[in-house]
């Protein structure tokens, strides 16, 4: 369809510039549930992660925004696996920058006595 489209423009003479544009807008919230892995007695609140899917990070930066008073850390199979195939981020980066803590497969025994 977009080729159709494309193709008009160019007839009428009007430059193509297929999706060159971007608009930023804001998804109102609404009421959502968030159950945690595994809270542990200290308050500590342990979340594990295969996949870091990109509505997962927007969940928990909501949390960590709204509950800054909770102490969530991930447990990643694989902290070195990039947020997705086109950035260089990784799951340890995204952490850090967003102020989480993190491991790689087991809880650090630090963690529990904290």
């Amino acid at each position: 369809m977009e080729d159709k489209i494309a193709a008009q423009l160019r007839r009428a003479g009007i430059p193509v510039e297929y999706e060159s544009e971007v608009i930023l807008y804001t998804k109102p919230e609404k009421p959502s549930r968030y159950t945690p892995d595994f809270p542990l007695p200290n308050g500590i609140i342990i979340e594990t992660k295969g996949r870091f899917v990109t509505a997962d990070r927007q969940k928990h930066l909501l949390i960590k925004a709204q509950h800054p008073d909770k102490d969530i850390r991930f447990v990643f199979s694989n902290s070195r696996a990039r947020i997705s195939k086109q950035s260089p981020t990784t799951y340890a980066m995204w952490c850090e920058k967003h102020g989480f803590k993190y491991a790689d497969k087991t809880i650090p025994p630090e963690w529990l006595s904290e």
